[in-house]
């Protein structure tokens, strides 16, 4: 009797605590970002909100992997899928660099948007992942900011690119790197990349820092990732004009920021949109980018962002306006024609 109690207690626990080589995607929730963003002298008094919505992510475990293949809401992918094959802690680091360059991006816009002053310094190229096969595996790490090579500090990731574009594979070159903002220098050889061409053999983005006339700041909590960067800017953009745009509406939505102001697509747009319909949202922004043939031609059941929401919430959300965008003016001129 007491073995069968403790195999049972032990199956409990396993059910309950043994993590899976997967993750569980469900919905998250969807945030006022009143609480999210302050600027100075310019206070968020209309009434409604914009929201930012979220996807909860957790390592699956048995118990919560059965749950998932129950729930329609919920999808599960491989840890590969998810983290590129990277560990927890530096795949949360590569998402929280994502989320605060979204928020440059988005102040960056929102002030161009208002007329106000700002200015945007190019620090060097953020290092998003490290090959196998690059000579500086053991170096340079994921979250370092690359701002020379052999001297050289260019305005763009791509002058980096096309400076090392011209050099041959196996030609040593000299990084000047910040880790955990000191500066070191590091000496290896070029490697071939999947372009043919020579490289360092990192993924990179750029990394840049603005900087505002009118102080302000932005807290994103746990949230992480680049998809808050259109909500972000119409909080912004709000604040600083003190336009009543929201008419007392709750207004969700989802979609990365570049610098042009458009908007790009991103993942798991569904579950946002269930996690904007709990929280009485109307309208829901939803990205859309027109596929291109080749797309089409690859993927037969190809469907944008704004294509997944409208489903999504003609099911589970019909009352929820979905609206889509490509820019940030487009959602502006959304609000200021539909009140």
């Amino acid at each position: 009797m007491i073995s069968l109690i403790a195999v049972i207690a032990i199956l409990l626990l396993w059910l309950i605590f043994w993590p899976l080589n997967s993750y569980i995607e469900s919905p998250g929730e969807a945030d006022s970002l009143k609480s999210y963003v302050t600027v100075k002298d310019h206070p968020d008094k209309q009434k409604g909100s914009y929201m930012i919505t979220s996807i909860y992510l957790q390592r699956a475990r048995p118990i919560t992997y059965l749950w998932a293949l129950a729930n329609p809401h919920a999808t599960i992918e491989s840890a590969d899928e998810v983290t590129g094959g990277e560990s927890d802690a530096t795949y949360n680091k590569v998402q929280d660099f994502y989320m605060q360059s979204a928020i440059n991006e988005a102040i960056a816009t929102a002030y161009k948007a208002a007329g106000q002053q700002y200015t945007k310094k190019y620090l060097g190229i953020y290092v998003l992942q490290v090959q196998s096969d690059s000579k500086f595996k053991g170096t340079i790490k994921v979250g370092d900011t690359v701002t020379e090579v052999n001297g050289h500090h260019f305005n763009t990731a791509s002058g980096y690119q096309k400076y090392l574009a011209k050099r041959k594979v196996g030609t040593p070159v000299k990084v000047t790197y910040l880790h955990n903002g000191k500066k070191h220098v590091s000496t290896h050889d070029l490697v071939k990349l999947t372009t043919k061409r020579a490289g360092i053999g990192i993924v990179l983005t750029d990394n840049v820092k603005v900087t505002t006339k009118i102080p302000v700041k932005v807290n994103p909590g746990e949230i992480g990732g680049p998809s808050g960067g259109l909500m972000f800017s119409l909080q912004i953009y709000q604040q600083l004009t003190g336009q009543n745009l929201r008419h007392g509406r709750k207004i969700a939505g989802t979609g990365t920021i570049n610098p042009d102001g458009s908007v790009g697509e991103i993942g798991g747009i569904d579950k946002k949109v269930i996690a904007a319909k709990k929280a009485g949202a109307t309208v829901f922004f939803a990205p859309y980018i027109k596929p291109t043939k080749t797309i089409l031609k690859y993927e037969e059941q190809h469907k944008t962002n704004y294509q997944l929401a409208k489903e999504t919430a003609k099911k589970y959300a019909p009352n929820m306006k979905v609206v889509p965008v490509k820019t940030f003016n487009d959602a502006v001129k959304y609000l200021q024609t539909h009140k």
